[in-house]
């Protein structure tokens, strides 16, 4: 199965406590482009063009923007700041999901059909090791402890990655194709959208277990979790709804119908903004009344969405 057959769905969490207004940026695979939104509006700005088919977009420190391209076999970093690409490089294999450390320095790229993930030098991209991980690793999270976790959609488990000695230190089963992944602000528990199960498992990361299961329905594509942690966002790809549980006890807080094709979910501020891959938009929800306050119209095909880190305008 090519990355193609996979539905891309992406988790970038905003925290809470006084942190400057952002915009979101959202990336078009059919458009191959970037276009910001700032927080609260219903049009966006004008698209830059990042090359062809980007799959993911992760944040990095002082408003670098990271995204990978499967087809071309590449990188491109985008500068919020500037507004601007500011370098491409190329990637041995087809990168697809994206974490970014904390400084800046590395990156943590996983090999669609290489079925491991690579470490690379965010600045000039060369390869400094690779680890081996399940069978088309998609979305990638690392926590504050250097541990890096990925969704290996064919394999039916989350790799548990050191990601200071590229090793393996463990496998979690869930459910069947593991997809998008997110973790709470205490970054105890780590939530997995599990496309083909209709569900989402929860995982202690501190036990290395999964002690949950919550029933979605459909196809869940993309995950997203409160600033408080409270809530747990899942987009449906099939309804075309968000669906809002709690993280408690998994009981559905909401449905909000949004495009077609929903993926990509990021929290900013007091809202949540969902890519609608079938209606070239962005769906805005108000996090107090969950419920759609705006739709934005973007280029074709927007699938994942981040909040720039520090330092953009």
């Amino acid at each position: 199965m090519t990355w193609r057959c996979a539905l891309v769905g992406l988790l970038v969490v905003l925290g809470a406590g006084g942190v400057q207004a952002s915009p979101v940026y959202v990336a078009s695979q059919g458009a191959g482009t970037l276009v910001a939104l700032a927080p609260g509006p219903s049009v966006s700005a004008s698209p830059v063009v990042v090359g062809r088919s980007p799959a993911q977009v992760a944040p990095g420190p002082n408003g670098l923007l990271y995204l990978t391209h499967p087809d071309a076999r590449q990188i491109s970093v985008f500068d919020a700041r500037r507004g601007s690409l500011v370098r491409t490089f190329p990637v041995d294999g087809q990168p697809f999901g994206i974490a970014v450390s904390a400084d800046g320095a590395r990156l943590f790229v996983g090999d669609w059909a290489g079925d491991r993930v690579m470490r690379l030098s965010a600045e000039t991209g060369a390869l400094e090791g690779t680890v081996s991980v399940g069978k088309e690793p998609a979305a990638l999270v690392l926590d504050r402890r250097g541990r890096l976790y990925v969704a290996d959609r064919e394999s039916r488990q989350v790799s548990v990655v050191d990601s200071l000695r590229l090793e393996r230190i463990a496998t979690i089963p869930v459910g069947e194709a593991p997809f998008a992944l997110a973790l709470d602000p205490t970054e105890d528990r780590l939530y997995v959208a599990n496309v083909r199960s209709g569900t989402v498992s929860v995982i202690d990361t501190v036990a290395s277990r999964t002690i949950a299961t919550f029933a979605i329905g459909g196809m869940p594509y993309g995950v997203a979790v409160s600033p408080d942690g409270g809530l747990i966002l899942v987009t449906n790809q099939q309804a075309g709804t968000l669906v809002v549980v709690d993280a408690t006890d998994g009981m559905w807080r909401a449905t909000v119908p949004v495009g077609r094709y929903p993926e990509g979910v990021v929290i900013a501020e007091a809202s949540a903004y969902v890519a609608n891959w079938f209606s070239d938009s962005v769906s805005v929800i108000d996090m107090a009344t969950l419920r759609e306050t705006a739709r934005i119209a973007v280029p074709d095909g927007p699938r994942s969405l981040a909040v720039a880190r520090g330092g953009d305008r």
